[in-house]
């Protein structure tokens, strides 16, 4: 159900983006034939007529147009209907009810002299920019009002925060949290000395420092090549010997890795991670679990020491974390994650928001959270097109269908509203991409317009922008394969 009510939210931002343009269309004097809610795809039902304006509703809800008389295959078609009924003109009527329908049909197709000022191509440059662009405004103007609807008929809006509180410990200990000294009621502050805004960063830092993460800290295995050759002097070791088969060689004690220490974008998911040192292969991994926590190894084939090395070197971040108790901050030590990279601490976990009290309240923080939201957003389209963030972390409407649900049933309706609005500015954004099939691919062909006064040919407009359309399906495809993944791996 909270599904189908997250559809319902999208769908309506569609309509939205829709009615700017037809708005906008109808204030400059274009003369619009067709609204259509949904894409032009399966079956169609004809709604109602208004005017010269035909209303349909597709199968195929997610998307929507608006139709100028310019856009219609009927236009091009009516001139050789014209030409055809010239030359027919004195043939006599079948009947009165063929007059009758005929005049329905003319005055329906009413046909255009191509000099019109109904249609869109004869309007200024001005005019056909917010025409254009009254899509994009009427998303953000519909998202700033309702964050504003949340902030009065709520009375708050979320803060970028959340309470995280010890409330438990897993049954079976996934880390030594509960032995370093975590307590029940521990409110978590810090991790590594970065701040832990939501859960979402303490998980990160839990997941990211476990044991066994596949990578080696490069002054980490030039260590314990020393400390194998100081525990094997017999051997006479060097940092370049081969351990022949058969040998028996001491094994150091394992050593943790340096603590993980990261940028605020990463731990904001602004950045991707990477992992600091040498990537292990197969061989090494294989290596690696084999020798953990022996004392010596015999190797059964001859080995570098370098690799024995390496193998020993993948081991765990220890995380320092630091909780308030009693009104006093106190922070705890050397804490191990192991395999799962999970903290095996169960939390409370409380959103905070901001109270809204008077009008003052409502003005400020509704555009407050509007503007830091944005900001985030565009920071995060940023990361992604300078490949910061990776592709495949590109999520689509299968995702935002799903996490939305989810939001609307844990959180409540509140927060299923204010994330409809953050999609309608994300909605805006992408449209105003200079990608033609966009709304700001048009902007960017009207601007070279402008200032160059010379406009694409339309059969070179029509091949520009059907070679990109082409490419936005294909995105399309890459990212519901991105949505349909996370599902099935319960990424979300």
């Amino acid at each position: 159900m909270n599904q189908i009510i997250m559809i319902l939210l999208i769908s309506i931002l569609i309509l939205v983006h829709e009615i700017g343009h037809f708005i906008a269309a109808r204030i400059c004097g274009i003369r619009v034939t067709r609204f259509g809610f949904g894409m032009p795809i399966g079956p169609e039902w004809k709604l109602f007529k208004w005017g010269h304006t035909v209303f349909y509703i597709h199968a195929f809800l997610f998307g929507g147009y608006v139709s100028f008389a310019d856009d219609e295959e009927m236009f091009e078609k009516d001139k050789d209907k014209i030409q055809g009924e010239n030359k027919d003109e004195n043939k006599e009527a079948a009947g009165d009810e063929n007059i009758k329908e005929n005049k329905n049909n003319e005055e329906d197709d009413e046909i255009l002299p191509s000099d019109s000022p109904e249609l869109y191509e004869n309007k200024t440059i001005g005019q056909k920019l917010f025409v254009v662009t009254a899509g994009v405004l009427m998303n953000v103007v519909f998202a700033i009002l309702l964050v504003f609807f949340c902030a009065i008929f709520y009375h708050k809006l979320p803060q970028n925060i959340q309470n995280i509180v010890v409330s438990d410990f897993a049954k079976e200990i996934t880390s030594n949290a509960q032995i370093r000294g975590i307590q029940k009621g521990d409110k978590i502050l810090r991790v590594n000395n970065e701040e832990i805004k939501i859960l979402y960063n303490l998980t990160f830092f839990a997941k990211n420092s476990r044991l066994f993460d596949n990578y080696a800290q490069d002054d980490l295995v030039l260590k314990n090549i020393d400390n194998i050759i100081e525990l094997n002097k017999n051997l006479s070791l060097k940092q370049t010997s081969i351990i022949k088969k058969g040998q028996e060689i001491v094994l150091p004690d394992i050593l943790a890795e340096t603590p993980m220490s990261v940028r605020r974008d990463v731990l904001d998911g602004m950045e991707n991670y990477k992992p600091r040192g040498i990537e292990l292969d197969d061989e090494i991994i294989k290596l690696r679990d084999e020798i953990y926590l022996k004392k010596t190894f015999t190797p059964s084939y001859d080995i570098e020491l370098a690799k024995i090395a390496l193998a020993l070197s993948d081991t765990y971040k220890p995380l320092e974390i630091t909780v308030l108790r009693d009104d006093k901050e106190i922070t705890l030590t050397d804490i191990k994650i192991d395999k799962q990279g999970i903290l095996g601490i169960m939390f409370d976990v409380k959103d905070i928001y901001y109270d809204i009290k008077t009008p003052k309240d409502v003005i400020v923080r509704s555009f407050s959270y509007t503007y830091d939201t944005t900001h985030d957003m565009l920071k995060a389209l940023w990361n992604l097109f300078t490949g910061k963030i990776s592709a495949t972390q590109m999520h689509g409407v299968i995702a935002v269908i799903k996490v939305g649900g989810d939001i609307i049933a844990s959180k409540g309706m509140l927060n299923g509203i204010l994330l409809t609005a953050m999609i309608s500015i994300n909605l805006a954004v992408m449209n105003l991409l200079p990608i033609p099939a966009l709304d700001g691919g048009h902007v960017m062909f009207l601007l070279i317009e402008k200032f160059t006064g010379k406009k694409p040919t339309k059969e070179l407009g029509q091949k520009i922008t059907n070679f990109f359309f082409i490419l936005l399906i294909i995105l399309m495809v890459v990212i519901c394969y991105n949505d349909i993944f996370a599902l099935v791996t319960k990424e979300f």
